[in-house]
């Protein structure tokens, strides 16, 4: 049996802001049929299901796939952080590779609350302790979202290494908000200025309001096949996953002690590393890339991290609108979390279906022209980094 993977069907719903979305049952099934129907196959032809979500009961994936059908396959329940949706596709795909199944279904979903994210159990150790410990030896504890401390002492580490601009980083909303315009997936699809993100009340220094990903409902699904099932059931566009890897926090994110390293551009290196291995491809052969902007600094941190520029070369890239339409890359055309919104089941397999569609030329105002290779991007600190390169036929 092949060990290639293929992605021949992907399907999501609108994203939405909490309290104004249908229930996750609703958005998650929806989810599933869209992508289902996208392959052209029946929930019959599918041996595994793999459920993404951070916050729910322990069988809410079951309780989705039931709306699909009572088959008796093997339904798995997956809970990553951020990465959550990467790691279902990971393990689908893993599945395939190993002959266990010929075709698999993912679905990631989140019905998230209003608000910064935080710690759900106090009566138990918290798994981001040596991270916030770090972070308070580092630069100290304060008011304000911790996820928004980490990444803005991150963002002032490097501009304390590099003199960056804070324009610079706010340009980054203002390219997020223009490639929104063009997805009806996203939740804010208003433009922005660097002026009018720059304006907004500032959440921790050097991030403002319009530089944070804001907590979002919604879900997205994809599936996966085998190439003999893709050529049995006569798939017309299918798209090849080229490579796959994830990694977690290596020794260096902890020591030295340093706010980028906390937040996992080392766990990103290593792991772009992996895939440009695997694939035989490197970030000169991208077309295309969604990546994990949760905040405006991760976004210019992962250019560096993995490859797209060198070290100290993000803000050229950005100045020169390297990282939009007409430049080397287009980075996030569906408008990335910064304003597609990051439900966090669902971003991985989000990202996964926006590539999809720009590989198989089907992205509409947002299409990238003559994309055939496309690189996704989904970190999540405690920590996980799933990075996945597709690649057109």
């Amino acid at each position: 049996m092949s060990n290639t993977v293929k992605v021949i069907g992907v399907g999501m719903v609108k994203f939405g802001k909490p309290g104004k979305s249908d229930n996750y049952l609703v958005m998650a099934s929806t989810a599933a049929r869209r992508a289902l129907a996208d392959a052209g196959i029946d929930y019959g032809d599918v041996k595994q299901a793999y459920a993404g979500y951070v916050y729910g009961e322990s069988t809410c994936g079951q309780r989705v796939f039931y709306e699909l059908g009572l088959t008796g396959i093997p339904i798995f329940n997956v809970n990553n952080n951020c990465t959550t949706g990467s790691s279902a596709l990971m393990l689908g795909r893993q599945a395939i590779q190993a002959g266990v199944a010929d075709c698999v279904l993912a679905v990631g979903f989140e019905q998230m609350e209003r608000g910064a994210l935080g710690a759900r159990w106090a009566d138990r150790p918290n798994p981001m302790d040596p991270h916030v410990q770090l972070m308070n030896d580092v630069q100290g504890f304060s008011q304000g979202p911790v996820t928004a401390q980490w990444f803005g002492g991150a963002a002032r580490e490097y501009r304390w290494r590099w003199g960056t601009k804070r324009e610079t980083f706010a340009k980054i909303s203002e390219k997020a908000r223009k490639h929104a315009a063009n997805d009806p997936h996203a939740v804010f699809r208003d433009l922005l200025t660097v002026e009018e993100v720059l304006a907004s009340p500032e959440i921790f220094d050097p991030l403002t309001r319009y530089q944070c990903c804001p907590p979002t409902c919604g879900a997205a699904a994809a599936v996966l096949c085998s190439e003999e099932f893709a050529k049995r059931k006569k798939i017309e566009k299918p798209v090849t996953i080229a490579a796959q890897a994830m990694t977690t926090d290596p020794e260096s994110s902890f020591e030295p002690k340093s706010m980028i390293k906390v937040i996992g551009v080392d766990m990103a290196s290593m792991c772009a590393k992996q895939v440009y291995e695997e694939s035989g491809l490197g970030p000169e052969d991208v077309d295309v890339l969604e990546v994990h902007d949760c905040f405006t600094s991760n976004e210019l941190l992962t250019y560096e991290a993995i490859g797209l520029c060198e070290e100290g070369g993000a803000e050229k890239m950005i100045v020169e609108d390297d990282n939009t339409y007409g430049g080397k890359y287009v980075v996030n055309p569906s408008g990335g979390l910064l304003s597609k919104g990051h439900p966090l089941g669902a971003t991985g397999v989000a990202q996964c279906a926006e590539l999809v569609w720009q590989l198989r030329g089907e992205a509409d105002k947002r299409q990238v022209e003559g994309a055939k290779v496309a690189l996704q991007h989904n970190l999540g600190l405690g920590g996980a980094c799933v990075m996945t390169m597709y690649r057109r036929g």
